[in-house]
């Protein structure tokens, strides 16, 4: 059996072939640029690559609810020409072959439920620090109704004396996207997250910023796990979001053992998403 998995960001889109143990057999980058070119490059590596079934896991906002007229569909987005692109529906037409899709952020998260973080317990959300999005999965399931969660939109307070107006064209300083995402770091500091030290101060802002999404999540959903992922927080912030945490919650709930509860993603090179797609994609078949 092959599986595949497309991760489709808003720069580039990766292909990846596993099989049914999700070892990865073949992987290719292509960049995203206008959907037919995208999309035509991805039948051809499928083509030259067979696979049994196909998961996608995408950047959005898209349309996931599998009933939905418009499934499989990228919804309105800053990303030029690709409104309205029926991702699915032309891969499935190229393929013919069973196809899943879903937003990048789920798929991540399943992948850390199936294989990473998340195998021992039955609740988990995954937030991917850099675009500040989270899932979450209770007993197998993505937890959503009527669409995909925008907790990267989660209201934060901002810190006594940062002054930072904010990247987010909707909430500027009261969300988490504007205040502590990739770009809110690059525009707080000229510098991608990824070229500064540890020891730069835009780091505690930031961890101060994710210890509030990861409080308001954990009041909200009660999960027995949470993941971060991306490459924005490593083992040299999480103690201080652990601390940040703890401060927040003020003795209020019962919280359980924090180095337990917070910790970073269990894959090795942002694979998450891959795993998860093709777990996802195995599912159509058995």
């Amino acid at each position: 059996m092959r599986l595949g998995s497309i991760e489709a960001g808003g720069t580039k889109f990766i292909l990846a072939i596993t099989d049914e143990h999700y070892r990865i057999l073949k992987r290719q980058r292509v960049a995203t640029t206008k959907p037919n070119e995208t999309l035509e490059a991805c039948v051809s590596f499928f083509k030259k690559n067979p696979v049994d079934a196909l998961g996608i896991g995408s950047f959005g906002p898209a349309d996931i609810k599998v009933d939905s007229p418009t499934y499989g569909q990228i919804l309105n987005t800053p990303k030029a020409g690709w409104s309205h692109t029926d991702v699915v529906q032309m891969l499935r037409a190229a393929l013919k072959i069973p196809i899943t899709f879903t937003t990048d952020v789920n798929a991540s998260a399943y992948g850390e439920y199936m294989i990473g973080q998340g195998q021992a317990v039955r609740s988990l959300v995954y937030f991917t620090i850099g675009t500040g999005i989270g899932g979450v999965i209770q007993d197998n399931h993505f937890i959503g109704g009527m669409s995909h969660l925008e907790m990267g939109h989660t209201m934060v307070i901002p810190i006594s004396g940062d002054n930072f107006k904010g990247v987010c064209p909707y909430h500027q300083n009261r969300c988490f996207e504007g205040m502590a995402s990739g770009p809110a770091i690059e525009a707080r500091t000229g510098k991608p997250g990824e070229q500064l030290k540890r020891t730069n101060e835009v780091f505690k802002l930031i961890s101060y910023y994710i210890a509030q999404l990861v409080f308001d999540a954990y009041l909200n959903f009660m999960p027995e796990r949470i993941v971060i992922g991306g490459s924005v927080v490593s083992e040299t912030e999480l103690p201080v979001i652990r601390r940040d945490v703890e401060q927040l919650n003020n003795n209020y709930v019962e919280l359980p053992n924090l180095d337990h509860l917070i910790v970073l993603t269990g894959i090795a090179n942002n694979g998450s998403a891959t795993i998860g797609n093709v777990a996802l994609a195995k599912n159509l078949i058995f």
